[in-house]
């Protein structure tokens, strides 16, 4: 069970940084992936690992907000009716 979810969030991490271009979703998805390969480290007892997946979920989940603050500047100010 504990290889399945590793290699679903493994799986779920490559697939989301292909596509990451194309939407800031999948920066979050990304995000949440390389935080489930960190708890799937943990659990399996490699550290290391555990401590570099966190740090990129970090930097992933950061780039993320700072998309989706720069796609609303973009977009200008909502009109409220």
């Amino acid at each position: 069970m504990l290889t399945l979810l590793g290699s679903i969030a493994v799986s779920i991490m490559m697939l989301s940084y292909a596509l990451e271009s194309r939407s800031k979703w999948y920066v979050l998805i990304f995000a949440g992936a390389s935080a489930a390969t960190s708890v799937y480290s943990g659990f399996a007892g490699v550290y290391p690992i555990t401590v570099i997946e966190a740090i990129w979920s970090v930097i992933a989940f950061r780039r993320f907000t700072t998309r989706h603050r720069a796609e609303q500047l973009a977009a200008g100010p909502a009109i409220e009716s």
